[in-house]
Parts: C-alpha cells; sequence; structure tokens
C-alpha cells in the first residue's frame, strides 16, 4: 500500500499541530490505517500514538476507505463541504466518524504561521486584508454576474425575464384555449 506524499503528510501534520483537540480525536485510534483513493491515485495514512499521521507498516490492515470523485479539484473551489458531501467513506464507523470530523473542521492558522516570519500586528493586519481583499473580490464577482443579468435581459434582450416567461405562457394558454372553442364552435356548424 503506497504512503501519501512526504509534502501532503507534511502539510497535514502542519495542521494537526495547530490544533490539539484533532489529534486528541485521533489518539484513540493510535495504529488504526486508512486509504484515500483519488483517481487514478492511492494512498494509506496511519494515525501514530500523538495523533499525527505517518506511513503505514506493511502489517496494518486498512479500516477505512474514502472514496473521492475524479472532480475533486473542481469541488474544491466550492469549499470543504462540497468535497465532504461527494466523498464516500466505507469501514470501521467510528474511525469513520471520527477522521470525517477532523476533515470538515481542521483549518489552518495562517496568522499564526505568518506572525514567525513578521510578528503579531503585521501578521493579523494581513491576514484581516487578505480576508477583505477575498470578500470584495466575490461582492465583485457578484455585482459583474447581476449587472450582466440586467444587461442581456433589459438593454440587450437576449434573455427573457421572469415575469415575461409567465406572462408568455398564460398568453399561449388563452390562445390554446381560444382555439379549442373554435374548433367546438365550427364542428357544431357542420
Amino acid at each position: 500500500m503506497q504512503a501519501l506524499p512526504v509534502p501532503l503528510m507534511a502539510a497535514t501534520n502542519h495542521l494537526l499541530g495547530q490544533a490539539a483537540w484533532a489529534r486528541a480525536k485521533l489518539t484513540p485510534f493510535a495504529g488504526h490505517a486508512a486509504q484515500i483513493k483519488l483517481p487514478p491515485f492511492e494512498a494509506a495514512f496511519l494515525i501514530g500514538e500523538d495523533g499525527y499521521i505517518s506511513s503505514p507498516t506493511p502489517e496494518a490492515a486498512l479500516e477505512v476507505s474514502i472514496s473521492l470523485p475524479a472532480a475533486t479539484p473542481l469541488l474544491a473551489l466550492q469549499g470543504k463541504d462540497a468535497v465532504m458531501r461527494a466523498a464516500r467513506i466505507e469501514g470501521s464507523a467510528e474511525f469513520a466518524e471520527a477522521l470525517g470530523f477532523v476533515i470538515r473542521n481542521l483549518r489552518w492558522d495562517a496568522e499564526e504561521d505568518l506572525s514567525k516570519v513578521v510578528g503579531d500586528i503585521a501578521a493579523h493586519r494581513i491576514v484581516a486584508g487578505t480576508r477583505e481583499f477575498a470578500a470584495w473580490q466575490q461582492q465583485a464577482a457578484q455585482s459583474l454576474a447581476e449587472n450582466l443579468a440586467e444587461y442581456f435581459t433589459e438593454e440587450q434582450p437576449l434573455i427573457a425575464r421572469r415575469s415575461d416567461i409567465g406572462h408568455f405562457s398564460s398568453e399561449v394558454d388563452r390562445l390554446r384555449d381560444d382555439v379549442a372553442r373554435l374548433e367546438k364552435r365550427v364542428q357544431r356548424l357542420t
């Protein structure tokens, strides 16, 4: 069984190092192995006695398998919750539940890592500025989408408005009823 790539294992252990609660959640499962499948890759890891992950030993039996769809990189753009909804977890229920809980709730404390390089105040300001910039980008994208929708429905009508579609549908229904009544009248005359 192939182990997780070293950079991925180091990054995961770094995140676990920032979250004592996550290590405490995983510690009861020391010696248990899990496998992650993301076509065409498969990799396994072992929970250590300290709650960190390591390469599995040859005699370690896989107790949990986490299967991710091939579209996981695209789902990741929608957030961790979208990836978790698409994941299929099989095996030991308790171990799978603990892994799922840790994966859903594990967050990178970028401010903590940055503070070691630039200091606490600068790290706090950089992270706050980054969050504000990300929120601004999201708001700008939403405004652009709304403006394009308005342009294509009002100024350059390539897209029909909901009210226009409703009005058109009711007019079609009325025309159908009128034609049916006319057919009945014609049948009575003949």
